[in-house]
């Protein structure tokens, strides 16, 4: 779950001046998102950086158009919807050196043959999770205020509020929070971060992490049984592997004190959805789930009712005009490694069985 140390997401003075060669360079993604995550001014900086020849994109590896585009090309930008990246595509493309990927995870498809050739690979993972950790604060913020049930009673019965109707909840507000983080993932980090203004405690649950990283990044590092035992805001952060799938299962739910809020902008399978679904539908805990397993749920199914869930389509990451930061990141490792300085955002083969 651990990542390395944050990286700015920001250009530089120097990552925003043009490098001193421009590397040939082929855009692999869909092209209807081309233009979202090259919005103008990236645009320009990315054609000032990289010799980029017909076809401006590529959407697939397959026709001869491709195999000329992958023969010279020594850069791959890649984005949502791109191909797989197989031996295959790697024997087409001999001079290439670097994947530098305008979106979140490689894991869906770069081969690891690309590691076998020495081929750098970069992501814009760290900008993506920018959004992601802005709506989780808000989700932690409005969850901990019970903006949502609360809201629900307001519209059915359209008058206000009654002491009754506050004594309900177990807590409420967030004076003297415990919000425990699972997983030091750069979206996990930059929450703690957002954290600091707020009269919390922060609890790290990171195997890969040590107690002095923890506590640099101004939480304590604990175990999950006690984090989710000892919380009142449980927020995850984590990717979805073997390692984690399931790792809020019944047991460790139960764990969870009545009133505790439970944040899902990571993996719908992180949680045991049937569990959980019993501890909400009683409303003894609360949720604001972005991603639920399965993804979307059945359309009969009583979470989409229940006053004391907010479920939302996936949408934490990048969207609308967030998405053209992704892109700037991109570019900046791009002129980073036109300038051959190492990149700010690598994305190492150590690190893929543990990342998202």
């Amino acid at each position: 779950m651990r990542t390395t140390d944050e990286a700015p997401v920001e250009a530089t003075a120097a990552d925003a001046t043009p490098p001193p060669r421009r590397p040939r360079t082929v855009l692999a993604m869909d092209s209807s998102v081309v233009d979202d995550v090259f919005p103008p001014s990236v645009r320009a900086r990315l054609e000032e950086t990289a010799d980029i020849q017909p076809p401006c994109v590529v959407r697939e590896f397959a026709s001869s158009t491709a195999h000329a585009a992958l023969a010279e090309c020594e850069v791959l930008l890649t984005g949502w919807g791109c191909p797989p990246i197989d031996t295959a595509v790697l024997d087409r493309a001999p001079r290439l050196r670097a994947v530098i990927h305008a979106a979140g995870t490689v894991k869906t498809f770069l081969s690891r043959d690309a590691y076998e050739r020495g081929i750098t690979v970069s992501s814009a993972a760290a900008a993506n999770a920018v959004p992601v950790a802005e709506f989780t604060l808000a989700a932690i913020i409005l969850g901990a205020k019970r903006a949502f049930p609360l809201s629900h009673l307001f519209r059915t019965r359209r008058t206000h509020r009654t002491a009754d109707d506050l004594d309900q909840h177990h807590w409420l507000g967030t004076h003297g929070l415990t919000v425990g983080v699972v997983g030091a993932s750069h979206i996990g980090r930059r929450v703690v971060r957002l954290l600091r203004p707020l009269d919390a405690e922060v609890l790290l649950y990171d195997p890969y992490v040590s107690d002095a990283e923890a506590e640099l990044l101004g939480a304590t590092r604990t175990d999950l049984d006690t984090l989710v035992a000892t919380s009142d805001v449980v927020t995850l952060h984590a990717p979805d592997t073997a390692e984690t799938r399931q790792l809020l299962d019944a047991r460790r739910l139960d764990l969870m004190r009545p009133g505790t809020l439970l944040v899902n902008t990571a993996r719908g399978p992180l949680v045991d959805t049937a569990a959980l679904t019993g501890h909400l539908v009683s409303g003894r805990i609360d949720a604001v789930l972005d991603v639920t397993d399965p993804e979307p749920l059945p359309a009969d199914h009583p979470l989409w009712e229940l006053p004391n869930v907010f479920i939302t389509p996936h949408m934490a990451g990048a969207q609308g005009n967030e998405v053209g930061r992704l892109g700037a990141l991109a570019v900046d490792e791009l002129a980073r490694y036109a300038r051959g300085v190492p990149l700010n955002h690598p994305v190492l083969l150590e690190d893929l069985e543990r990342i998202a």
